[in-house]
């Protein structure tokens, strides 16, 4: 399948300033303020589900946590650490992507509260997450909604995050570059095109999490709505495996060192997609052998360490 990059998709590498809203109440201490833990140690990854019916990731640098998108409620997600030896009490910090039902659920907001857990959002999102529940004030009032949109920010000590804007239906979503002196990781779902902006910016990554969302022929043969067919295949909504496995092999070939250690490949559709269809396209890459990881949607990947 060719991709074609019309310019108003391009993608925009922003560089986030992280600032509380202050818009009412006091702003109280924040665990959060200069980094709880974290700093030093192995730098690993986890992906607890991924898929329509919910995504998050865990990226632990150390002994500190951080969760890539709350697309489960808190108590699923409180059932699918404890499989990997965490809870939510290990939480420091989350970073969403974006407020689509599977990667944000307001139950969350609460316990974000009481636990004193930061959420960093692109600004563009800021005004949605209130339109989610008036919970939403909680963590305003706390000081623990934390606007991106400038400078790297640093959700626990140790772990600089970079923001890349991804097109995705009207609002988009966000991409993130996260490094430490443990490793690099790059982050990028629910994306509609693959930018060479990001094929620049991700170049050298040692963990690679892309979406691979549809098998193009299942989607094109299902019974699916035609609206929502062009909505996903249009260039603003998911990468196919096709795609994804084209950005793979751009990013493979910038690579200095050979490539990610680990091309985690997230979001896979249940109705048009299925494992062999995604092995079927990155088995044609021979460098990828071994390398590549499918999620599932209540299934918890193994820890992938960076180094």
């Amino acid at each position: 399948m060719s991709i074609r990059h019309h310019p108003s998709q391009m993608l925009l590498f922003e560089a986030p300033v992280p600032k509380p809203v202050r818009r009412s109440g006091p702003v109280l201490f924040d665990r959060q303020a200069g980094g709880r833990r974290g700093g030093t140690g192995v730098l690993r990854v986890c992906v607890l589900g991924s898929g329509s019916s919910g995504n998050a990731t865990v990226v632990k640098l150390g002994g500190a946590v951080v969760l890539v998108d709350a697309g489960f409620g808190p108590r699923t997600t409180a059932r699918l650490l404890n499989g990997i030896g965490l809870s939510i009490d290990d939480i420091d910090a989350i970073c969403l992507t974006h407020l689509d039902h599977d990667h944000f659920k307001p139950t969350w907001f609460n316990t974000l509260a009481a636990k004193r857990i930061a959420v960093y959002l692109h600004t563009r999102h800021l005004k949605a997450i209130y339109r989610r529940g008036e919970n939403a004030r909680l963590l305003e009032r706390a000081g623990l909604l934390r606007e991106v949109n400038g400078q790297p920010f640093e959700p626990v000590a140790g772990l600089s995050v970079r923001t890349v804007a991804l097109p995705h239906d009207r609002k988009g979503t966000t991409g993130f570059l996260m490094e430490s002196q443990a490793g690099r990781i790059g982050y990028a779902t629910d994306l509609g095109c693959v930018p060479d902006e990001l094929i620049t910016r991700f170049a050298g990554v040692d963990l690679l999490a892309i979406e691979s969302n549809y098998d193009p022929r299942m989607q094109v043969t299902s019974d699916r709505p035609e609206m929502l067919k062009q909505r996903i295949m249009g260039g603003r909504g998911h990468l196919s495996n096709e795609q994804a496995f084209d950005a793979v092999q751009r990013i493979t070939d910038q690579c200095p060192h050979g490539g990610p250690r680990h091309v985690v490949l997230l979001h896979p559709s249940r109705q048009c997609n299925c494992p062999q269809a995604v092995r079927r396209v990155f088995d044609q890459d021979s460098r990828l052998a071994g390398r590549v990881i499918l999620t599932e949607q209540g299934k918890p990947t193994a820890w992938l360490s960076i180094k």
